[in-house]
């Protein structure tokens, strides 16, 4: 036999009954409700959490309480055992030396142990070292310490003509001509004396240099010196002779006699 619900509206279904929200969070932590009027014989009350409520829980009141204890004890037993940790003792004497003590001013050593202080050679004088030979290049010491170096004196070859060069600032044109020592050639409105024209060996770096006396023609015939002092072959421009339109300097020394020129024509 089956059971039939008669047609008609619908039976509402019973509405779910839900705890207020205090007592749920209450059930949530584990709360128990005392009693109006009533005392909580374990633990503590805790009042107004929840409005008017008061709500009790002995056992979780216990714990805490525990834990407060124990937290107030750990920094004072912390204190007490590190202060009784540590024990200073004496420090034992130390032992006593035995044999004879020296006195503090007195020199290292003993008796037969020659004193540092002392000339082993028993006061006798000693001989001089013997100078050494100054060699040419070598490297001595000097009085104040420091190195010195010798250096081998410059050899120098006398040549009997130097060799010229003169420009015409005018027509740009370049002679070169050769003079014998102490003699003079005329170049332009140059006069022109060398007076030493020296070489280097040929085992050695060439350096060419010559003492070298010019004079000026003035326009009025009178004769100025203009020029006096060392020539370099390797560097023409170091001394040369200042002319508005002549310009003479130094390229080679020979032992030959010179080629006779006259640069005359140049003038």
């Amino acid at each position: 036999m089956s059971l039939q619900r008669p047609a008609g509206r619908a039976r509402p279904l019973p509405a779910f009954s839900r705890p207020p929200r205090h007592r749920r969070i209450a059930r949530h932590l584990g709360l128990q409700r005392v009693p109006e009027g009533g005392h909580a014989s374990r633990g503590f009350p805790v009042h107004g959490i929840f409005g008017s409520r008061t709500f009790f829980h002995p056992a979780r009141s216990t714990l805490l309480a525990a834990v407060a204890l124990v937290a107030l004890a750990s920094p004072l037993a912390a204190q007490q055992g590190w202060q009784g940790g540590v024990e200073s003792q004496p420090l034992a004497p130390p032992p006593l030396m035995e044999g004879p003590v020296e006195e503090p001013d007195s020199l290292p050593g003993g008796p037969g142990v020659p004193s540092i202080m002392e000339d082993p050679d028993g006061g006798v004088p000693r001989a001089p070292a013997p100078a050494q030979p100054e060699v040419p290049g070598q490297a001595t010491v000097g009085p104040s310490g420091d190195i010195e170096v010798i250096q081998p004196p410059e050899q120098k070859v006398e040549n009997r003509t130097a060799v010229f060069s003169g420009l015409d600032k005018i027509t740009g044109r370049i002679t070169s001509f050769d003079v014998s020592i102490n003699e003079t050639v005329q170049f332009g409105a140059l006069r022109i004396t060398p007076r030493a024209c020296y070489t280097r060996p040929e085992t050695e770096q060439q350096n060419t240099t010559g003492f070298v006396e010019i004079q000026e023609i003035t326009l009025d015939g009178k004769v100025q010196p203009l020029f006096g002092g060392w020539m370099f072959a390797s560097s023409p421009g170091l001394h040369g002779v200042e002319h508005p339109i002549y310009d003479v300097w130094l390229t080679d020394c020979k032992q030959t006699d010179p080629v006779i020129a006259s640069p005359g024509g140049q003038q």
